[in-house]
């Protein structure tokens, strides 16, 4: 019978193996993988951070082995490219997303053939008409409070976009309000609203009792995951909310 000795070195060789190992799993399950980048915006509010999350989304693309492909142009959804995409994700789309119901069918059948929907921040400000696209989405923009630092919950740490998150932490950013919730989502992130202040509290008609930032959700056959983070430029280059971004592809983009 052979012993093993087991030491810390044994044990140093075996962790980095598991990583390794994780790694490499992680890489053939994303294998061949392909997603839209989506940046249209209708008339309104346009975000300045579109080109600085375009490229942060790329980057971390680049980094798990995925092919991205970026369009602010609804007519890629009625294109014959569509059906190769494994996912579309929103980076900061608002307002109208589409031009005509014909692309809006369009993307509605991609959903619901089992493909993946993702939303960044203003993502869910679009199609504010569409009560399909609540659904999809989790809810429609309500309002936010001022830019300022409050403190967020992480309600489920075992999702790949919160896995490396404490149990709460404070940024810099808005805290966005939404309304028409879908209630079958599954909340990730939660802000604390006891530090979140607004000048207008009692002119406001409506101030919810809670407000979840981020969530996945499985609709007709497909998954969904959104964040509410990430209105300004500067959160793009920080390493804990690259590392959000790239656990909510790797959920929509998994099998």
């Amino acid at each position: 019978m052979i012993h093993l000795k087991f030491t810390r070195t044994t044990a140093l060789f075996l962790l980095i193996g598991l990583v390794f190992h994780s790694a490499w799993a992680q890489n053939k399950a994303l294998e061949g993988k392909k997603i839209l980048i989506y940046t249209k915006n209708g008339k309104g509010y346009v975000h300045e951070n579109i080109a600085t999350s375009v490229e942060t989304l790329q980057n971390i693309c680049d980094e798990i082995g995925v092919e991205s492909v970026v369009s602010e142009d609804p007519a890629i959804f009625t294109s014959d490219q569509m059906m190769t995409f494994d996912a579309v994700f929103f980076s900061n789309t608002n307002n109208e997303a589409f031009d005509n119901e014909e692309q809006r069918t369009a993307f509605q059948n991609f959903c619901k053939s089992g493909k993946s929907f993702g939303g960044l921040h203003s993502a869910i400000g679009s199609e504010r008409n569409w009560p399909w696209f609540w659904k999809l989405i989790g809810g429609s923009f309500l309002r936010h409070p001022p830019f300022q630092t409050f403190t967020v919950n992480v309600s489920i740490r075992e999702h790949p976009s919160t896995k490396h998150l404490g149990d709460h932490f404070d940024l810099d950013d808005e805290c966005y309000f939404i309304k028409n919730i879908n209630p079958s989502f599954k909340i990730l992130l939660e802000a604390d609203l006891t530090t979140v202040s607004e000048k207008d509290n009692n002119k406001n008609p409506y101030r919810p009792k809670t407000a979840p930032l981020c969530w996945y959700n499985t609709l007709d056959g497909g998954k969904q995951w959104y964040t509410a983070l990430g209105h300004s430029k500067e959160m793009y280059a920080l390493p804990w909310f690259q590392k959000h971004l790239q656990g909510g592809l790797e959920y929509l983009l998994s099998n």
